[in-house]
């Protein structure tokens, strides 16, 4: 068995009695089979896990454009893929799904979700979105930390492309760090297998039954400037919110007959909407970027 192979699992039984991980790395380098090992080797060890899936993007466990939570008790919860746990138990709408313009969305979002689950399981994986470098890259691991602080770090790298995080990490929160190469079996996707996996999991966020729900332009935050025309929001995605701020899932708007409404099946004890910056076409579940400052003001 080569080397590398050993040191993933070597990490994982060395952290299995940790409080808190978590996964970085850049696109395609296993952050999430890594999470799954350190959840594997805990779950073995009789101890629950809560899993926060941070990567908006691509995400393993609920919808892109959240961020979402799920707690593991027993081996026997785990599937053999995350994609089909059927729901995860709480969600965080970040809106988008590159960070990029969302660090504070993301940032909050993740922190949120890590205290919940800090109450519910004796241990918490994070995996995180492959933006490492850059000052967009660094600030989001910065703030992650800063707000998560995590007991350690599994840093996976094909090369040294994460050496100005990792250093980052340990001069700033005395980090605890585990590098190890990518694993030899990991295969790069290419644009297209990602874009077919991300539209997959906004279908299965839009599952029948469907319906259409009237909205008010109180609803929504950020709020609605006055006199918007409602034609401007015609297929923004939503997140659909509960009357405790908590996320429910997503939603689509659409103008029928001059009317704003929501399309979503999770309509039961919705009470708000919060704006997305992405526009969906939900025949072929593509999404793209959308300015909200350009939308609601045309600057």
């Amino acid at each position: 068995m080569p080397l590398m192979v050993n040191r993933h699992e070597e990490i994982a039984f060395e952290l299995a009695e940790a409080s808190s991980v978590m996964c970085i790395g850049a696109l395609d380098t296993g952050k999430t089979t890594m999470a799954r090992r350190l959840i594997e080797t805990a779950l073995a060890q009789n101890r629950s896990v809560g899993y926060v899936d941070s990567d908006i993007g691509n995400s393993s466990l609920g919808p892109p454009a959240c961020v979402s939570l799920r707690v593991f008790r027993r081996s026997a919860d785990l599937p053999r893929q995350f994609d089909s746990v059927s729901e995860p138990d709480a969600l965080h709408f970040v809106g988008g799904i590159s960070p990029e313009r969302l660090v504070l969305q993301q940032v909050t979002a993740t922190a949120a979700l890590v205290e919940q689950a800090r109450s519910e399981a004796d241990m918490v994986v994070m995996d995180t979105s492959p933006m490492i470098a850059g000052v967009v890259g660094e600030t989001l691991k910065y703030h992650k930390m800063e707000l998560c602080r995590p007991e350690a770090v599994v840093a996976l790298q094909r090369g040294g492309e994460l050496e100005p995080v990792i250093g980052m990490i340990r001069r700033f929160f005395g980090g605890n760090v585990h590098t190890a190469p990518v694993e030899p079996e990991v295969r790069p996707s290419s644009p297209d297998e990602r874009m077919g996996r991300r539209a997959e999991r906004i279908m299965a966020a839009f599952a029948p039954p469907l319906d259409k729900w009237r909205v008010r332009t109180t609803v929504f935050a950020p709020t609605l400037p006055s006199g918007l025309d409602p034609s401007r929001l015609d297929g923004l995605l939503v997140g659909v919110h509960d009357t405790d701020g908590r996320c429910q899932g997503l939603g689509r708007l659409e103008v029928d007959d001059g009317n704003l409404k929501v399309l979503t099946n999770r309509g039961e004890g919705m009470q708000g909407l919060r704006l997305g910056s992405l526009r969906l076409d939900l025949g072929r579940g593509d999404v793209r970027p959308v300015n909200l400052r350009e939308l609601m003001f045309g600057l």
